[in-house]
């Protein structure tokens, strides 16, 4: 399960992809349109600040606004970075990597198998799916619904 952390993340970086190429938005406006707490916001927003993903901009047409291009920031990326690895698992964790404590051999534990089974599929929606694919499959829905 994703944090709420994750999930108000997402939806600021969606709102942002939605404003457009190269449009910033005020903290409050994402705040009030996604219904996240504006504190936690900030917070959010500095920690994808560091990772290059958003950018701050001061004066009249301040705000944030994305920095890294939608149709290269994947879920997993942004997932990675306000919740670390992406494994149910630390035996199946790539970057976070440790043996479980109860288990005798990882290449016999039936857990770890069906897990890792899950752990990929998940890896490759969420690697594959941008924040352009997400805003972009939105749109479709609506206009066909």
């Amino acid at each position: 399960m994703i944090s709420q952390k994750a999930r108000y993340a997402l939806r600021a970086l969606v709102a942002l992809t939605r404003a457009g190429p190269g449009a910033s938005l005020m903290i409050s406006e994402i705040a009030v349109g996604q219904h996240i707490p504006k504190k936690f916001l900030e917070q959010i927003l500095l920690e994808l600040k560091r990772n290059g993903i958003v950018m701050s901009k001061r004066g009249k047409a301040g705000g944030y606004l994305l920095l890294k291009d939608p149709a290269s920031t994947s879920f997993g990326e942004v997932l990675r970075i306000i919740d670390g690895p992406i494994a149910p698992l630390p035996c199946l964790s790539k970057i976070a990597y440790r043996s479980c404590v109860d288990c005798k051999s990882e290449a016999d534990c039936e857990i770890r198998h069906v897990f890792a089974k899950v752990t990929e599929a998940t890896r490759a929606v969420l690697d594959s799916t941008t924040l352009a694919d997400a805003v972009g499959e939105i749109d479709v829905l609506e206009k066909v619904g």
